[in-house]
């Protein structure tokens, strides 16, 4: 345990979380591309790939019975239902063997799972992702093209209640451009640890 209290800042842990549609993957995804040196966890989900999405770069897709068997074993940091529809989850053995390596990690992942993280790891900086406005948010979810209009009206409300937990995060970012987003939440993640 002596080791967590004197870790480096190089192996932070940030939870990344904030409302459907705000650019969280966009935003991981900036990251992955231009910072090789931060470490950002796939998650497994049951939902189908969208179009583009790679399986185990996007997201690991597994069946509704891998996902048991992966609860049953204790090998998810967090998971949950998300907009009443999939699961989605964090391999926990990754997430550890980032950090005893000494590298950046980000988990980008729902309010849900970050709640879940926040319990098991609570020296995690919580940073939540938000958009410039609410109009914005809705552009955004409708710009993508990636959803019927049910599914967004399930998205949208979910966001209303997610925008709504912006006090529980340690950090908020807005993000207005997903460049500068980007920058500034790998700017803190290599900022040097709080006592």
């Amino acid at each position: 345990m002596a080791d967590e209290s004197t870790a480096s800042a190089s192996s932070r842990l940030v939870v990344l979380a904030g409302p459907t549609a705000v650019g969280k993957g966009t935003v991981a995804a900036v990251i992955r591309d231009d910072h090789p040196e931060v470490w950002i966890s796939v998650s497994v989900t049951t939902r189908a790939a969208r179009p583009g999405e790679v399986d185990g770069v996007h997201y690991h897709f597994v069946s509704d019975e891998e996902f048991d068997a992966m609860i049953a074993h204790d090998e998810l940091l967090e998971w949950a239902v998300v907009h009443k529809a999939a699961r989605y989850g964090t391999p926990r053995r990754p997430v550890e063997q980032a950090l005893a390596a000494g590298r950046p990690a980000l988990l980008e992942i729902d309010l849900q799972g970050a709640r879940q993280v926040k319990v098991n790891m609570p020296e995690a900086l919580f940073v939540f992702l938000t958009p410039p406005s609410w109009d914005e948010l809705v552009r955004r979810l409708v710009g993508r093209g990636t959803e019927d209009e049910r599914e967004r009206e399930r998205r949208l409300e979910t966001a209303r209640v997610e925008l709504a937990a912006e006090s529980e995060f340690d950090i908020t970012i807005v993000n207005r451009e997903v460049h500068a987003a980007a920058t500034e939440l790998v700017a803190l993640m290599k900022a040097p640890l709080r006592a």
